[in-house]
């Protein structure tokens, strides 16, 4: 995995947000980038002991930062330690910037000490909080997002009780799905397609991976969960999904 070198942290991440002049369709490198930073920022989240929704909430609003301004106006990895530390605020689950500045650290230099208090440490703590307030002014403050877990799991409720018990507990189709939806974070298509569709599409890839079929009636299951939802829109979901694995395999 690409990442700034073994610098100071300070030094190494560029802390001051890098100006150019941008506005240019998303290129291949740029999603690789986005990739690899949300990649750091669910690894940061479990090593911070974040709850999954803070984590998306994070990553959410790393990729809209980024659907406002160029990728290549500011530095991505301290754009994701100040997401990670604004997320835990509107989540409600406060994270010390130190924490993150430190697991930020070892994460790019593995097996490192903690930073000193001291000029790097220092310098780091002002840029995440800085970066912070760029956020919230870029989001115009709305900083708040509904997120596809809770109907996720009233979908897996539903789907559970039309399965044979049996059947249920042989395969992982509950964790296969918050796989999928956790996945889905890496990209931009977190933000491109609304909750309850990521969420039924998730469900309906981790049915379809394992062959569970469920009983038919005059609609499909994901019409009576889902109101409004189309085959089309599953469809887009699951593809947007599977062209996230094919920039994983290019990442490694």
């Amino acid at each position: 995995m690409e990442g700034p070198s073994s610098r100071s942290l300070a030094t190494r991440d560029g802390l001051a947000a890098r100006r150019v002049s941008g506005g240019e369709a998303e290129s291949d490198r740029d999603i690789k980038t986005h990739f690899r930073v949300c990649r750091f920022i669910m690894e940061t989240g479990v090593k911070l002991g974040m709850r999954s929704v803070p984590v998306a909430t994070a990553c959410v609003l790393y990729h809209r930062f980024f659907q406002r301004v160029s990728a290549h106006a500011y530095e991505p990895y301290l754009v994701a330690m100040s997401c990670v530390y604004l997320a835990g605020k509107v989540e409600e689950q406060h994270t010390r910037t130190r924490d993150i500045i430190n697991v930020s650290h070892r994460y790019f230099n593995s097996g490192s000490a903690p930073l000193d208090c001291d000029t790097d440490f220092w310098e780091a703590r002002d840029s995440v909080v800085q970066c912070e307030l760029l956020i919230l002014r870029q989001l115009n403050f709305q900083v708040s997002f509904e997120h596809p877990h809770k109907y996720l799991l009233h979908y897996l409720l539903s789907v559970k009780s039309l399965v044979n018990r049996h059947a249920w507990s042989r395969t992982p189709v509950a964790e296969t799905s918050w796989a999928l939806l956790r996945d889905c974070y890496h990209g931009a298509m977190c933000i491109r397609h609304i909750p309850q569709h990521i969420a039924i599409a998730a469900l309906h890839l981790a049915l379809n991976s394992y062959g569970v079929e469920l009983p038919v009636g005059e609609k499909e299951w994901w019409q009576v969960l889902c109101v409004g939802v189309t085959k089309a829109h599953i469809d887009a979901v699951v593809s947007d999904l599977l062209q996230l694995y094919d920039m994983e395999a290019k990442c490694i």
